[in-house]
C-alpha cells in the first residue's frame, strides 16, 4: 500500500493541510505567509460583498439548473427506452453533446445567443418575439443562458437514467398493466419509485458540480468583457463562487483568501451533501428495502 499512501499524502492530503494552513495567513506567492488568524474569515463574511455575490449565484444555478437537469434527463431516457428502428443512434446523438470540450460548447452557445445574429433570437423573432432577450449580455438572463447549456450536455445523465429505466423488473408494469394503471399512473408509482437511487447519485454530483461551476461560466464572461478583471460580467451575474475563487488566488495573487474560500466550499459542499444522504431514507427507494 505504501506508493498509494505516498500518493495521497503528497498529492492530497499535504495541499490540504497546506491550504488550511494558508487560509489564516496573508500569503501573496512572493514572500513568507504572515499569521492573520481569522482575518479571513471575518472579512470574507462582514466586508465582503462580492463573495455573497457569488454564493447566491452559485445556490441559484444549484437549485434552478440541477433539478432540470435531472428532469430533462429522465424524460429523455424514457423517450429512448421505447423500442423503435435506429434507436441506438438516437441514443448515440443525445449522448454526443456530453463528449464535447466544455470551451468549445460555451463559445458556440455564445455565438447562438448572441442577439445581434444568434439563431436563437432570430428564432424567437420568427414566432412573433418583439424583444427577445439578450442572453449573456443581459444580468437578468445571464445564467439562463448557462442552464439551456447544462441541459444541452445532459446527455451522461440521461445515459445513467437510461440504464436505470431498463433496470425497472418488466412484472410490476405487468402487474400496473392488470390493476388498469395508465401511463402517467405506471411512471409515478412504479418508475420514478424504482429509479429514486438514480436520481439521489444524480442529485448528490450535481450538486457537487454546481458549487464547482467555473468553465462555461470563465469562458462567457471573459469571452464578452475581454479581459479578466471582467471575470462575472456583465455585472457580476456570472460571478460564481469558484470564479471568484480563481480571482482572488490567481489575478490578485491573493491566496491566503483563496485558501480561505476553498476551505468554505468544502464545508458548504459537505453539509449539503450530508443533508443529501439523511434526507434520502425517507425517498430513496432500494430493490428489496422499503419506500417511505
Amino acid at each position: 500500500m505504501s506508493p498509494w499512501i505516498i500518493g495521497f499524502t503528497v498529492f492530497i492530503l499535504y495541499p490540504m493541510v497546506s491550504s488550511l494552513y494558508f487560509s489564516f495567513t496573508h500569503y501573496d506567492l512572493l514572500g513568507a505567509p504572515i499569521w492573520v488568524g481569522l482575518d479571513n474569515y471575518v472579512f470574507m463574511f462582514t466586508q465582503d460583498t462580492r463573495f455573497w455575490k457569488a454564493i447566491s449565484n452559485t445556490l441559484w444555478f444549484a437549485a434552478v439548473a440541477v433539478p432540470l437537469q435531472i428532469v430533462f434527463a429522465i424524460a429523455t431516457a424514457t423517450l429512448l427506452t421505447k423500442p423503435r428502428k435506429g434507436i441506438k443512434v438516437y441514443r448515440t446523438m443525445y449522448f454526443l453533446p456530453a463528449i464535447a470540450p466544455l470551451v468549445a460548447a460555451s463559445l458556440a452557445f455564445l455565438f447562438l445567443f448572441n442577439p445581434a445574429y444568434g439563431a436563437v433570437n432570430r428564432g424567437l423573432e420568427a414566432l412573433g418575439m418583439d424583444k427577445p432577450p439578450t442572453w449573456f449580455y443581459s444580468p437578468g438572463a445571464s445564467k439562463w443562458a448557462l442552464v439551456f447549456l447544462a441541459l444541452w450536455g445532459v446527455g451522461e445523465a440521461m445515459i445513467i437514467f437510461l440504464a436505470g429505466l431498463l433496470d425497472v423488473p418488466r412484472h410490476l408494469y405487468e402487474a400496473a398493466d392488470i390493476e388498469g394503471a395508465g401511463a402517467w399512473q405506471k411512471f409515478w408509482h412504479v418508475t420514478l419509485p424504482m429509479i429514486t437511487p438514480v436520481i439521489f447519485f444524480s442529485l448528490v454530483i450535481g450538486v457537487i458540480q454546481a458549487f464547482q461551476y467555473f468553465t462555461q461560466a470563465y469562458v462567457a464572461s471573459t469571452t464578452l468583457g475581454g479581459q479578466r478583471a471582467s471575470l462575472g460580467a456583465p455585472q457580476d451575474s456570472l460571478l460564481f463562487y469558484s470564479i471568484y475563487l480563481y480571482q482572488q488566488g490567481f489575478n490578485y495573487f491573493r491566496m491566503g483568501y483563496a485558501s480561505a474560500m476553498a476551505w468554505v466550499l468544502f464545508i458548504i459542499t459537505m453539509a449539503c451533501t450530508l443533508v443529501l444522504i439523511k434526507s434520502s431514507n425517507h425517498w430513496v427507494h432500494y430493490q428489496g428495502g422499503m419506500f417511505k
